[in-house]
């Protein structure tokens, strides 16, 4: 149900006493939001784990739903569950603690929820994300729980769980009504434990850029995913948990004036900033990297609505084996269908020992660039935690090599944005 009609519902005598009521499980607007997300664990990335593909021997298994649908049902179930044991533990929790952040963004997919008949994914994540969710508590992390993934795919990227060149979900009800289920499922299972799980994100990336059509059935959804979080009660009584709603790759100047308060209370406007996915972007120097990236604040700022960063990286090509898709290749180095080459990826990519001094010199600045400027902001998480082969996307790989500080406060180039 759309909040305007809930909180028509309730009667306008009742509106005054709503505004101001919540209390947030983090202090959102007076705190930065310094997280890590991760990635490549209960939603599979060709990029994240490699390996799990290759493994497979079948070039056709390019995403989740095709990792169910192309080899035998056991042992892919035996994989999976293998990499949900081993690849986030309890230590990364408290890693990620030690190293000063206090959000984690869990990215998760609807056939966590809900397989429908046809569809091959193999499900037991949620054991995972509950556990997940006490090691937060544990080590004192927030967490985002994200919704990565919608029946039919919002975008057809790989990381949605199935790769499409026309990604369906905004075409069927059915796909919608079975979104918003998972939406009203996660915001009341959780609806008591905003000291821990802060935030929902309702959906990560729906592909506003194919067009209005996407956009209005968005919008409508971002409605309808606000009275499923708030209202989740089933009565007048609101939710403290923050909606966390994704740009849908428009400006934030697009969504000036959307669902702001007084109306709507506790809402979060996610943006990704990546500098990769087109030719334009991977021509950069290192030095225009880091202007663009500097160049964010003033967007930043200027929101009707609170805004995070809830993906960046300070990678700064798209090196990254199957980061583009398995099997697809990188705009960097030309091997991508119609791109021009750049220059080689060796360096670029990989292990941090095979990364030169002066690599590590730009990762560094490049990160303390976007840090402190989406700290103008209500502040950032960085995609991702982990990576198998390309550090230079891994939080945890740029503390063990020096491009990210121990404390993620410290500067060694506090005027890196002028």
């Amino acid at each position: 149900m759309a909040p305007i009609r809930v909180l028509a519902a309730l009667g306008s005598s009742l509106l005054p006493s709503l505004v101001g009521a919540l209390t947030y499980g983090f202090p959102y607007g007076s705190q930065k939001v310094r997280g890590v997300n991760l990635g490549g664990w209960l939603v599979l990335e060709p990029w994240i784990t490699p390996s799990l593909f290759d493994n497979t021997g079948d070039s056709r298994i390019i995403d989740e739903y095709t990792f169910g649908q192309f080899q035998d049902r056991t042992k892919a179930a035996n994989t999976l569950k293998s990499h949900w044991d081993t690849w986030i533990t309890e230590a990364d929790f408290r890693a990620i603690a030690a190293a000063g952040l206090n959000h984690v963004r869990i990215p998760i997919g609807y056939w966590a929820y809900d397989v429908s008949a046809g569809e091959p994914y193999i499900q037991g994540q949620l054991p995972y994300l509950t556990k997940a969710i006490k090691w937060a508590a544990q080590y004192g992390l927030k967490v985002i729980i994200d919704l990565h993934g919608a029946p039919g795919s919002q975008n057809g990227f790989d990381n949605s769980g199935q790769k499409l060149s026309n990604p369906t979900w905004h075409t069927s009800q059915s796909y919608i009504a079975r979104t918003n289920a998972i939406i009203k499922r996660i915001g009341s299972t959780y609806k008591d434990q905003t000291s821990v799980v802060a935030a929902i994100a309702p959906l990560n990336e729906p592909a506003g850029f194919r067009g209005a059509d996407v956009l209005s059935v968005t919008r409508q959804y971002w409605y309808d995913s606000y009275g499923s979080i708030r209202y989740s009660y089933g009565t007048s009584q609101q939710s403290n948990t923050v909606v966390v709603l994704h740009d849908a790759f428009q400006s934030l100047s697009y969504w000036n004036g959307f669902m702001s308060y007084p109306g709507w209370e506790g809402v979060i406007m996610d943006t990704h900033i990546y500098q990769m996915f087109s030719a334009a972007e991977n021509q950069r120097t290192d030095a225009q990297h880091i202007q663009n990236a500097c160049s964010k604040a003033g967007s930043l700022t200027s929101s009707s609505l609170w805004v995070i960063v809830g993906e960046w990286t300070p990678a700064a090509t798209d090196c990254a084996k199957y980061l583009n898709g398995r099997g697809v290749g990188s705009r960097y180095d030309g091997s991508y269908p119609g791109s021009t080459r750049v220059g080689s990826c060796t360096g670029k990519t990989g292990k941090a020992s095979t990364f030169s001094a002066a690599y590590k010199t730009f990762l560094r600045q490049y990160w303390e660039a976007q840090t402190s400027t989406y700290e103008k902001g209500q502040g950032w998480l960085q995609w991702t935690w982990k990576t198998e082969i390309a550090d230079e996307w891994s939080y945890q790989a740029g503390l063990n090599n020096g491009w990210i500080p121990q404390n993620p406060t410290t500067r060694q180039y506090p005027n890196i944005c002028g």
